[in-house]
């Protein structure tokens, strides 16, 4: 099929590339002149594990970006709408959903053929029907229904794992007006064979994007507000109760020949510093207040977001246990970004705890593998020395906290055996050994 896929970030250019890959034709829209010639050099404007090379694999033969939207809906059979949906607290702000509709309905005034609009950007349920519906038809002089397609296709990527995720997909869940719309959504999909999939209106398929999202918020917050009470207590380490939860053979079944099989899903039944990213915090709070505006109060989602708020201080109140005054402190931050395999800061623990060290006069030195740039737009070069290696951002540290759980950073015990005096650990992510490391401290210990 020829598709066109507006917006190029996390979504959209992992969703382009990845049909480009299947064997679509994909033509990549944004309005960024500077983001659109870098990838149509083959520089991705973002970090994504794998994406460079798909990326230049598929360049000049299935895939090319533009700045031109009429031009791209003009040569395309479906438009993908992969734009920004930010919170702004009380309501998800839909400008650029919306200029992208009213965009593409201007092409398809033009347009002879039937073609098919498909929001993937994350939106609140009765969106797609009640905002993007109407202002296509207003733009294009058209009929949603009889003359093109209104669908919803909600993505389940995982940044770091975007392309893995893309690749090979868990389940498809298709949103369509008709059955026109969700027939051509099907034909996109039909080259990934022997995946489940779900074909339903555009407020269900809305309605499970927010949900699978806010379930696995729910089980972090669960998790941290059990290694808090576990550190209120004292004598019980949430790690190892989590262990125990873990082997209920509902969460890790036992297969007939006495292996586990241990589901992906428990990696969120673990205690730590809390959550981050562009989709859980923005998601779960458009959810909440979509609620109330619907008289329907989410009160468990609510708790998820002022718990997950909380949560860094828990590796401040840490630090404060060993030391009466960070002044002058050296401490080493291990990980700036949300999560590994990314550089997305958004809402990143490490935001609220570097800038608690900053206030509180701490000598900040910081390592992330792949966040520095991003980091050094957040919180400039005053105060933080930013390091190139794990090795530098320990050396002489009396303090090290460690935000995000990059593999390398399981290299920690064996950097710091024999050193004397042994710095303060402080995992905020529970990934170390704590009888490895002399001077341990975590979240729910």
């Amino acid at each position: 099929m020829k598709i066109s896929v507006v917006g190029t970030g996390y979504v959209g250019l992992v969703s382009g590339v990845c049909l480009a890959e299947k064997g679509h034709q994909v033509i990549c829209v944004d309005i960024d002149a500077d983001k659109v010639e870098r990838i149509n050099r083959g520089i991705p404007p973002i970090h994504e594990r794998g994406l460079e090379a798909l990326l230049r694999e598929n360049l000049g033969s299935r895939l090319r970006a533009t700045t031109e939207l009429r031009e791209a809906v003009l040569a395309t059979d479906l438009s993908l709408i992969a734009v920004g949906t930010p919170f702004d607290g009380s309501e998800i702000d839909l400008g650029y959903v919306v200029e992208a509709a009213r965009q593409i309905g201007a092409a398809l005034a033009e347009k002879p053929g039937y073609h098919v609009v498909v929001v993937k950007s994350t939106v609140v349920p009765g969106t797609t029907d009640q905002v993007v519906l109407p202002a296509l038809e207003a733009a294009s002089g058209k009929r949603a229904g009889p003359d093109f397609g209104v669908g919803m296709n909600p993505e389940f990527l995982r940044e770091g794992d975007a392309i893995q995720d893309f690749m090979h997909p868990d389940r498809i869940v298709i949103g369509g007006i008709d059955e026109r719309t969700t027939e051509v959504l099907a034909e996109l999909y039909g080259v990934f064979p022997g995946v489940d999939v779900i074909r339903t209106s555009n407020q269900t398929a809305e309605m499970i994007k927010y949900t699978s999202n806010s379930l696995l918020a729910t089980l972090i917050s669960f998790s941290n507000e059990v290694g808090n009470l576990c550190a209120a207590l004292g004598g019980i380490d949430v790690a190892e109760v989590m262990q125990g939860v873990h082997l209920d053979r509902r969460f890790s079944p036992i297969l007939p020949d006495g292996s586990r099989l241990r589901p992906g899903f428990t990696t969120y039944l673990e205690a730590g510093c809390g959550f981050g990213g562009s989709c859980f915090p923005k998601d779960v709070k458009a959810l909440v207040a979509h609620g109330r505006k619907a008289g329907a109060p989410m009160e468990i989602l609510d708790a998820v977001i002022r718990v997950n708020a909380r949560q860094p201080q828990e590796v401040l109140r840490l630090l404060g246990k060993h030391f009466p005054s960070l002044q002058g402190i050296t401490t080493a931050v291990l990980g700036l970004a949300f999560k590994p395999g990314t550089d997305d800061m958004r809402e990143s623990p490490a935001i609220p705890v570097v800038q608690a060290l900053q206030a509180q006069g701490a000598a900040i030195q910081a390592y992330d593998p792949v966040a520095r740039h991003e980091a050094e737009k957040l919180f400039g070069n005053g105060t933080i020395t930013y390091c190139d290696t794990l090795e530098s951002a320990i050396r002489g540290a009396e303090a090290i906290v460690l935000m995000t759980r990059w593999e390398e950073f399981a290299a920690l015990p064996d950097l710091l055996a024999g050193r004397d005096p042994q710095p303060l650990v402080v995992d905020g992510r529970r990934m170390l050994d704590k009888h490895r490391i002399p001077r341990y401290d975590g979240i729910g210990l």
